[in-house]
């Protein structure tokens, strides 16, 4: 009868989340080499090669695919036995910030509660001003945040860009202050924002101010401009810095604050850490791709032009005017 080592097979659950061999020891606290020999031993065991390896890609193999659902049951049930030695439930208070919170927190959210079952989590969601202020107080156990200017500590989760980002049909009126929507006044972005403009001496007026569904939604009704993350940005609306002369925004971190020093909590950390950097990396890398379609409009633009005389067209932030452009 084959049996299964618990530490082989969360081995290869975590290589198969995280598709790489060097995240899933960073999250497992191991080395890349102790995990890859879990997951050989794992698999002479099973008879079966459970993932396909390239210089460039993991993935699974036809019959990792097959026994991937059967290896979560196994890690859960065992997890489940485990806590259930222990009739306490123990609290984790998480603050994540608002201009921070994207579409990595259902999944960080899912894979703490599997990591430990005996978790009761506690989101709260709030400018990161006052998240710092709530953890400092020991309300919550760990805050997600954008860095504060004053705090250089903090374990830091990965980069945040930002940018200028409005409605494709959005026109500024010439002569009238630029329209600006944001989160409320003691959000850390809109400092960065309006600071940019008062630099330069773009004028502006705050059109919206509220929580962020109300900023989206004015946003993207094409009402005003917003600065956003560039990952955060609602997915109508384009980044218009170029377009209406904006200034750059400095870019920032994210960076996790915690307080918990029990080897149980210290791994349900490593799970929160490890989980929130592969998933900012992915949507990162997708806020990046959008925005590389727009050389594509500005070569479809011009292509229009072709053969035209003394004409002007407008696509999204491109203008072009043709003088005499030839076939």
């Amino acid at each position: 009868m084959t049996t299964l080592d618990v530490d082989a097979v969360q081995a290869f659950v975590a290589i198969a989340d995280f598709q790489s061999f060097t995240r899933a020891a960073e999250f497992l606290g191991s080395t890349q080499g102790a995990i890859s020999v879990k997951l050989k031993r794992l698999e002479e065991r099973l008879g079966v090669r459970l993932l396909e390896r390239t210089p460039r890609q993991v993935r699974l193999s036809a019959q990792g695919a097959v026994f991937i659902e059967g290896a979560r049951e196994f890690l859960a049930a065992h997890d489940r036995a485990i806590a259930g030695l222990s009739s306490t439930r123990r609290r984790f208070g998480l603050g994540i910030a608002a201009h921070v919170a994207g579409p990595e927190v259902p999944t960080l959210l899912a894979r703490l509660y599997a990591h430990d079952p005996g978790l009761c989590i506690e989101v709260r969601l709030e400018t990161s001003r006052n998240l710092l202020e709530a953890f400092d107080r020991g309300e919550l156990d760990a805050v997600i945040i954008r860095r504060d200017e004053d705090r250089r500590d903090g374990e830091t989760l990965g980069p945040e860009h930002f940018g200028w980002f409005a409605a494709p049909g959005f026109q500024r009126v010439p002569g009238e202050p630029l329209r600006l929507a944001a989160l409320a006044p003691l959000c850390g972005v809109r400092d960065i924002a309006t600071r940019a403009l008062d630099a330069v001496g773009i004028p502006w007026v705050e059109v919206f101010v509220g929580v962020s569904t109300a900023v989206n939604a004015a946003v993207s009704a094409g009402l005003a401009v917003a600065p956003f993350s560039c990952r955060l940005a609602p997915s109508d609306t384009v980044e218009v810095s170029k377009r209406f002369g904006l200034p750059d925004l400095p870019s920032s971190e994210i960076v996790l604050h915690s307080s918990l020093t029990d080897a149980r909590s210290r791994k349900a950390l490593q799970t929160l850490v490890a989980t929130f950097r592969e998933r900012h990396a992915a949507s990162a890398e997708t806020a990046t791709a959008a925005q590389k379609t727009w050389p594509k409009i500005e070569l479809s633009a011009f292509s229009a032009l072709r053969g035209q005389q003394h004409r002007s067209l407008d696509i999204g932030e491109v203008k072009l005017t043709s003088n005499r452009i030839k076939p």
